[in-house]
């Protein structure tokens, strides 16, 4: 018997290219965090980059970790695993807070141990919330996963600094369009491994088109080491702070709904639906990943959603393709100069393939709400509702001012908002006054209860 597509072990070249590619789209996200919170900080220059190498190598581990896996640990499909941006608005917090910022990383680094086991003990829980999940659900999440990192993608596009004099320039925005050109062409003219592997050609391209402009810096790589550890406790040892710990352990709630809407996406694009099995390992590799990770210097992990409009892109459905690209995020934290390569692609280029990577993901999602029944008046309204409050973070980014930081945390968290607005809307409107249903049908599509022309649907023997 073949082995499932998420299984396959494809040729060396096809797995380091593919691989790599996997890199290419998420490394901005991975090292945005340490930048920022470094900053906050005030680190040195030397300190700022062995974080960020500390965070590439975090990254990789818990890539393999979600990949390849361990007894029931991994959800083993091509999950990309990473620093999570939903930490930074609270880690930044708790630098403010902290009159010593030398103390600033091993508070933020204690916080992110405890919660870190503790969601590992709660991951068998969590996960039974799949039942909650049916297409309509799931449709809805995976289409607002896709359109909320869109507009990452067009901040990547206009440039890598707002107070940039040239951010949102005709020539940042011209070499957005032309790598956005490239990838298309390529995906509709070649065929094979080339239009596989067409994102990464157009990143290529688009940096080489770039350099005429002067917005290719080649600094980084002159500058960086070509060895580098991130040594274990390089900032000082774990501190245990309460208020630090419980603002960290509602950044992990927040990593493992959207991890878990990942998972679900993910299933459905690679058809290896996640269950509660699955699921369960999925958080416990997240969470274990982000437990270990500020042993070497870094942050909380979580899934990284643009990874995943990849995989429905190209279709390469492998979990050795994006194993391999842990083990070159594993190579980058200990050869800075490794990783330096990727911060020299323009951040208006990423922004081009941005467009087609984070486009699919919403277009995944559009598929999966074809299939829930959308000529059900109910699921309508859960879709039309929850993908309204899911925008609400997008569109208005000062909507939520006047609540307290914790909870914004959550509600400016447009995937999370909108997935809990679906799972609620889902159960009034397809579970609450409906008699002999069963935990079986939870977990497939809504009967719901009246057609859009208005005839009521008949009723079927149990």
């Amino acid at each position: 018997m073949a082995d499932h597509p998420v299984d396959e072990k494809l040729p060396a070249l096809k797995m380091a290219t593919t691989g790599l590619q996997h890199v290419a789209a998420m490394y901005a996200g991975v090292v945005a965090p340490p930048l920022i919170v470094g900053a906050a900080i005030g680190l040195s220059a030397t300190d700022l980059t062995f974080l960020t190498g500390a965070c590439l190598f975090t990254a990789g581990l818990a890539t393999f970790l979600q990949t390849l896996g361990i007894w029931k640990i991994g959800a083993r499909l091509p999950f990309v695993n990473g620093v999570t941006f939903a930490g930074v608005a609270p880690m930044t917090a708790i630098v403010a807070s902290t009159e010593d910022k030398s103390d600033a990383l091993p508070i933020i680094f204690g916080a992110v141990i405890v919660a870190g086991l503790l969601g590992f003990l709660a991951a068998p829980v969590f996960c039974k919330a799949i039942r909650f999940f049916p297409p309509v659900v799931t449709g809805s999440v995976i289409t607002l996963i896709g359109i909320s990192l869109l507009p990452v993608a067009f901040g990547w596009a206009q440039g890598p600094n707002p107070a940039a004099d040239d951010f949102g320039s005709a020539t940042n925005l011209g070499l957005a369009g032309v790598t956005l050109l490239i990838v298309l062409l390529l995906r509709r003219f070649t065929r094979g491994f080339v239009k596989q592997i067409a994102v990464l050609l157009g990143l290529v391209a688009g940096t080489l088109i770039a350099i005429p402009f002067g917005v290719t810096d080649f600094g980084p790589v002159a500058d960086a080491d070509v060895v580098g550890f991130p040594t274990p406790f390089h900032f000082g040892a774990p501190q245990f702070q309460l208020a630090a710990i419980l603002s960290m352990c509602v950044v992990m709630v927040v990593s493992m709904t959207e991890s878990t809407a990942d998972m679900l996406a993910l299933g459905e694009i690679v058809d290896r639906p996640a269950d509660e099995k699955t699921i369960a390992a999925g958080l416990r590799a997240d969470t274990l990943g982000s437990a270990i990770s500020p042993l070497f210097n870094g942050f909380m992990c979580s899934a990284f959603a643009q990874n995943i409009g990849l995989v429905a892109m190209t279709r390469i459905r492998s979990r050795y393709v994006v194993a391999a690209g842990g083990g070159f995020l594993v190579l980058m934290g200990l050869c800075p100069m490794a990783a330096s390569l990727i911060a020299v692609v323009p951040r208006p280029v990423l922004g081009g393939a941005g467009v087609v990577l984070f486009g699919s993901v919403a277009a995944s999602g559009i598929q999966t709400l074809v299939r829930a029944g959308l000529d059900k008046d109910n699921n309508v309204l859960i879709v039309a509702v929850s993908l309204a409050v899911g925008i609400i973070p997008i569109t208005a980014p000062e909507f939520y001012h006047a609540f307290p930081e914790t909870a914004r945390i959550v509600l400016d968290s447009g995937i999370s908002t909108g997935c809990v607005a679906a799972v609620l809307l889902n159960l009034v409107f397809n579970h609450l006054g409906r008699s002999g249903r069963d935990a079986h049908d939870v977990t497939h599509p809504m009967e719901a209860g009246e057609e859009l022309t208005g005839a009521p649907k008949a009723a079927t023997a149990s």
